[in-house]
């Protein structure tokens, strides 16, 4: 992503990063240095996180080790009803960037529980309970009907 973005004056052509949100001067070296840097590569994968489906995010998250200072940070005390996201309260200092997994047990459970559903979803598009009652039966007896009715070309 990322357009060339035209100005006016002796500036001359200028860059517009749209992961960044930001643009500077439109030239080799500063396009290279932008591209390959830190804050941008960080933008970028945000972004392309935000189409990743849950198997892929699953998958990702089982292949990390959980992230000590995320889950065993000291979360304030907080009421009943707010006590099964206490540990959203923790905190670690790499953020989205950790190499080490943000979930709970409990998160990679109920994220094993959506893939498959959604796996379900896809090879089942209609849930036999969604059927009408009797939907087969009705569609046979009208056509046993309808043969019986048409004269036969088979002679």
């Amino acid at each position: 992503m990322g357009a060339p973005a035209h100005g006016g004056g002796a500036m001359g052509k200028r860059y517009f990063c749209d992961y960044c949100d930001r643009s500077f001067q439109d030239n080799l070296h500063n396009r290279k240095k932008h591209l390959n840097g830190l804050q941008h590569l960080k933008a970028k994968k945000v972004w392309y996180d935000m189409f990743r489906d849950a198997a892929a995010i699953l998958l990702d998250e089982q292949n990390k080790r959980p992230c000590r200072k995320f889950l065993l940070t000291d979360a304030p005390k907080v009421s009943e009803e707010q006590s099964s996201c206490s540990y959203k309260l923790s905190q670690c200092d790499f953020g989205s960037n950790c190499r080490f997994s943000h979930m709970s047990e409990q998160d990679l459970q109920e994220l094993s529980i959506q893939v498959e559903e959604e796996r379900r979803a896809r090879e089942w598009p209609l849930e036999t309970a969604e059927l009408p009652q009797g939907h087969l039966e009705d569609w046979l007896e009208k056509r046993a009907k309808r043969l019986s009715s048409a004269p036969s070309s088979r002679g």
